[in-house]
């Protein structure tokens, strides 16, 4: 088996617990991982302010240490120094805003750090509920978004059981327009066509001089099914979502409150000698 020199790491369901935190069985592994010379590269929809002081938790902070973030729209070394970037246009915003409003889900606009709420239909976004981290602003409507700045990605989040029955009332052109998935329960994320977490991949390896087959990437959730496929080896998590099982090569036998991060760690790293 070639050896793993990149390890793709996905937050939330996977290296956080449901308390959001890493557990110390995580962190030792992670340690551990690095000391073999293997990059730990945080994966996720989030932006870099929304993970707190998780980098210099991991010590991942500096030049050396790399995220991707907002589903691979931002490649990014951990001093916050970008080293590519996709990013959605005013018109993409406009489009997706004429479908969600009439289905009455709410539209976060994120831009860096900040969230443009718009209400729809006397449905507010839960998303400062689930990620307080971030800057929140609450806007009357599209128009009041500023027009000068970047459009990262748009997010409309809300109770699960209403956010499954509107999702199925999307058009099947919003699909080929958009890269659409589920990153929990409650949130439906909205990205530029083609712009995935195995884009940020993609690009971050070509940057480093490494191929996909050395790249483990560990993930539970929609917005992490390209990763868990293009990687050479895709682990998804005993928690995971079954669409995320079923593509990844192989499934953990611990959630991510019993550090089933460190148990792929163990098993596919830290043994491969």
């Amino acid at each position: 088996m070639t050896k793993i020199k990149l390890l793709a790491l996905d937050l939330d369901g996977t290296l956080y617990n449901s308390q959001k935190q890493v557990s110390d069985e995580n962190k030792a592994a992670l340690k551990a991982a690095r000391s073999k010379g293997v990059k730990v590269v945080i994966t996720t929809g989030r932006p870099l302010k929304a993970i707190g002081n998780l980098l210099e938790e991991l010590d991942l902070s500096g030049a050396e240490n790399y995220s991707i973030t907002f589903n691979g729209g931002l490649v990014q070394r951990n001093t916050g120094e970008i080293l590519d970037k996709s990013e959605l246009s005013r018109q993409h915003l406009e489009a997706i805003y004429d479908v969600f409003e009439p289905l009455g889900l709410p539209l976060d606009v994120l831009s860096d750090g900040t969230v443009y709420s718009i209400s729809s239909k006397g449905n507010h976004s839960l998303y400062h509920k689930a990620n307080p981290l971030l800057t929140f602003i609450e806007v009357a409507n599209l128009a009041a978004v500023p027009d000068n700045i970047v459009y990262n990605k748009v997010v409309s989040v809300i109770d699960a059981a209403y956010l499954d029955r509107q999702i199925q009332k999307l058009p099947a052109d919003f699909y080929k327009e958009f890269e659409v998935f589920k990153s929990r329960d409650i949130i439906l994320e909205v990205m530029p066509k083609g712009v995935h977490k195995a884009i940020g991949l993609e690009r971050l390896t070509k940057y480093l001089g490494l191929e996909s087959r050395q790249v483990m990437a560990v993930g539970d959730e929609e917005n992490d099914l390209s990763m868990l496929s293009w990687a050479g080896l895709g682990v998804a998590m005993a928690n995971g979502t079954k669409a995320a099982k079923d593509i990844a090569d192989t499934v953990t036998v611990r959630t991510n409150d019993q550090a089933g991060v460190a148990e792929a760690i163990d098993h596919y790293i830290l043994s491969e000698d």
